[in-house]
Order: structure tokens, then sequence, then C-alpha cells
């Protein structure tokens, strides 16, 4: 089976292996971080245009989308899991098994999709109470739910080009097609809403038109005979050299993401004790952090690549010298973006209130706690990374599990039962959360690089 690299692919494998690992980690990382960044970007207007509907609509997207997110994991899981092992293979030189590991990919994707919605689609109020949404949030939000249980599906073929894409080093094409998907989407839901004065629905459809339109370059850019990243119906294979490594990196990362989406979920619901808005302001607290935790996340899956193709390659000094510049990268970018956003508080609040001045008190309020766990999520992105690009996704499973279901849902009981912080205990278990995830992060990579040393050390370490 033909599977060759273009001359762009060539260069950047060359890169990745041998130019200083300070540049390539910027390289990759930096357009991804943007593009990280701009999908907050949007997120957030698009929380500020819900705003315009009304305070409930606020509440109703954040809390669904949540939901939405732990049902996204299994693409989005797919998609890391298997990205790891197509950058190996890359690393290694197999370039016919890059080929067959993305044909699969997109098949099994678009068939988990489609199964995915033949089995909520006709429940989807019932599903919604057994997720404990509240009641006025079904009432405002089931019908936008439902266009977005279709938007998935687009958006599990959308990460798999994505993933593909940053495999590649195309990170800068990643970063320009969300530009556009960003434009169109917010231009459609700025005419919905404000000229067109309509609902959280055409919200959500704004959203799908936006992810079809990535979805019509993803299969212009992967329908090319011949080349390594292309898609071929005769290259898809279930055997197991091409699927088995994939679904077994895949299954650690797709439960770490639905059970960390599930965990938000719960924890939106014990907000509710403080009122349905509590949620909404949680909501946009998480938001405001993803300015700063977003970016993170891009240099993190720049980098993961970076070391999964290295470490394909034998390069295994490389491997740590990427790790150590993630860290440098994230932390300063995250002091520096943190401070803005606590000097301007006020300001972005106010974009957010719907001019309700005591959804302005909740959002400052919760924020001002969530603010200082930056630091220690930007440590945790990059350790992150270093697990990822080796294929030890088993150990982010516990890392992201022990977040949500040992620093976060049990703590906020405790606060919420045990001590008399009231609302401020919403903020609080964020802080107590992102902070004890750095901490067990930075001691979890203590522990990995001790080994790694100790096995890789009469190699080039």
């Amino acid at each position: 089976m033909q599977a060759k690299l273009t001359e762009q692919d060539k260069r950047f494998l060359e890169r990745s292996l041998n130019a200083p690992m300070w540049q390539v980690v910027l390289a990759v990382g930096t357009p991804l971080a943007l593009y990280q960044g701009l999908n907050m970007l949007f997120t957030i207007l698009d929380t500020m245009m819900a705003s315009h509907i009304s305070k409930e609509s606020v509440s109703a997207v954040a809390y669904l989308s949540q939901l939405n997110h732990v049902l996204s994991a299994v693409g989005g899981g797919l998609a890391v899991g298997a990205g790891i092992q197509i950058s190996r293979a890359y690393g290694e030189g197999n370039f016919p098994l890059v080929r067959r590991r993305v044909s699969t990919l997109y098949v099994i994707c678009l068939a988990v999709g489609l199964a995915m919605v033949a089995l909520i689609l006709p429940f989807t109020d019932g599903f919604l109470r057994m997720a404990g949404t509240p009641d006025e949030l079904i009432a405002v939000g089931a019908r936008y739910f439902v266009v977005q249980l279709f938007t998935m599906v687009v958006t599990f073929l959308d990460n798999v080009y994505i993933a593909v894409e940053r495999a590649r080093g195309n990170s800068r094409r990643i970063m320009y097609l969300n530009l556009l998907v960003i434009a169109v989407k917010l231009s459609l839901t700025a005419l919905f809403v404000y000229v067109l004065e309509s609902g959280l629905v055409m919200i959500a459809a704004a959203s799908l038109i936006s992810q079809l339109v990535l979805l019509a370059f993803a299969l212009k850019n992967s329908l090319r005979p011949g080349e390594a990243f292309s898609f071929s119906r005769d290259a898809v294979s279930m055997d197991r050299e091409t699927a088995r490594p994939m679904l077994v990196q895949s299954a650690p990362v797709i439960a770490e993401k639905a059970l960390f989406a599930f965990g938000k979920t719960v924890v939106n619901a014990m907000s509710t004790v403080y009122g349905a808005t509590m949620v909404g302001a949680l909501g946009v607290s998480n938001n405001l952090g993803g300015i700063t935790t977003n970016p993170q996340n891009g240099y993190q899956e720049g980098a993961s690549a970076v070391i999964s193709q290295n470490y394909g390659a034998g390069k295994y000094r490389r491997v740590l010298d990427a790790f150590y510049a993630t860290v440098v990268i994230n932390v300063v970018m995250s002091v520096i973006v943190t401070g803005i956003e606590l000097w301007q508080l006020d300001l972005l609040a106010g974009l957010f209130d719907s001019g309700s001045a005591d959804f302005h008190r909740m959002i400052v309020l919760v924020y001002r706690y969530e603010a200082f766990g930056a630091v220690p999520l930007a440590v945790n992105a990059a350790v992150m990374a270093l697990l990822y690009g080796l294929g030890m996704t088993r150990l982010t499973l516990v890392l992201n599990f022990t977040r949500v279901f040992v620093f976060r849902i049990p703590v906020f009981w405790a606060l919420q039962h045990l001590t008399s912080l009231g609302e401020a205990s919403v903020g609080a278990v964020m802080l107590i959360s992102n902070g004890s995830s750095g901490v067990l992060a930075a001691i979890v990579a203590a522990v990995v690089i001790r080994r790694y040393r100790r096995r890789f050390s009469a190699s080039s370490i």
C-alpha cells in the first residue's frame, strides 16, 4: 500500500527529532495554544450572547455543555489516544501503518457517534433528568441539547482531523481553520440572537453549521490518494497491529475525559443549592479560568505529539527536554494571563452578568478563588503532555479521576456541610482541587522521570 510523506511532513519530522527543543515546542504549541484560546473566546462570547436572552439561558448552556462534554469524551478520547499511536508510527518511520491508523480512526469515530445519537435521541428528556438536570433548565435547553447531539457526531470527525494535523505538525493550519470556524459561529450566533432574536436552539444550530465548515475542509485535505495522513477505504483495518493499540491507548483517555466531565456536572448539581444562577456563575468562572488553562492545553497537545515522535524514534533525552520546556512556558504564561484577569475582574464579570448585581457578585466571588489554581494547573498540563506522549494513559486517568472524585466532590461536600463558607465554597473547592492536582501531578512526574532515566540510562539520556 502506497503511503508517502509530503515534503512538508518530511521537514517537520526532521525538525521534531533534531531541532532545539525550545524552538520545536514553541513552534508546534503556540498555534495550538492560540487555537485553544480562541476556542475559549468563542465559548465566552457564546455565554455573553446567551446572557442577552436571560440569565437562566446562561445556566442552561453551562449545565448542558458539561453534559455534552461527557458524551464528547468518547470521540475526544479516541482522537487523543489514537493520535499518540499515529505520532509514534510517524516517528518510527512506519508510514503505511500511519495511513491504516488514520483511516481506521475515522471509521471508528463515525460509527460510535451515530450509535450514541441513536441511543440517546429518543429519550432526551429522560436522559437529562437522569443526569440531574433541574427541570427549569430542561425546559429552557432540551432542544438546544438535541442539536448539540448532532454537532457531537460532526465534532468526532473534526477531532480526528485535528489530531492528524497535530501529529504532522500542521498546527498553524489548525489555528487558521479554527479562526474560520469561530468567525462563522460568532457571526451566525450574533445574527440569530441580536437580529432575529432567536433562542438557545439557534445558538446550537450556529455551532453545528460552523463544525460542518471544518468538516468540509477535513474531507478536502484527508482524501488525497497515496499520502500517509490521508483516508483510504482500503486502508481501514481492525487487525491487531492497527486498531488494538489505538483502542487500548484510548480507553483510559475516554474514561478520564468522561469521568472528569461527569464530575463537573455533579459539581454543577451541587451548586444549585445556592440557586440555579450559581451554576451560571460557576460556568462563567470556568470560562474565565479557561482563558489561561486552554492555552496550557494547547502546549500540552503539541508537546505530547513531539514527545511521542521522539520516543518512537529513540530520542529519549529529547523527551525530557520537551517536558521541561512545556513546564516553563505554561507557568510563565499562566502567571501573566491570570494576573491581568484578576486586575480587570469587575470589567470581565460585567460582560456576563445580564445586568444583575447579584449575578455579578457571584461571578467575582467564585473566580477570585479559582484564579489561584492556574499555576498548579500549568504544571499539571505539562505532566499530562509527558504521560500522554509516553503512552501512560492509565496514569492520566488516575490523575484526572483524583482531581474530581477525591479533591473536588468530597471536598465540596465537606465545605458545604462542615464550614460556614456558604456560596464561597463554590470557588474554594476549585482552588483546592486544582492546587492539589498540580502538586500530585508534580509528584507523579518526579517518580516517572526517575524510572525513565533508570530505564534509558544506557541510551541517549
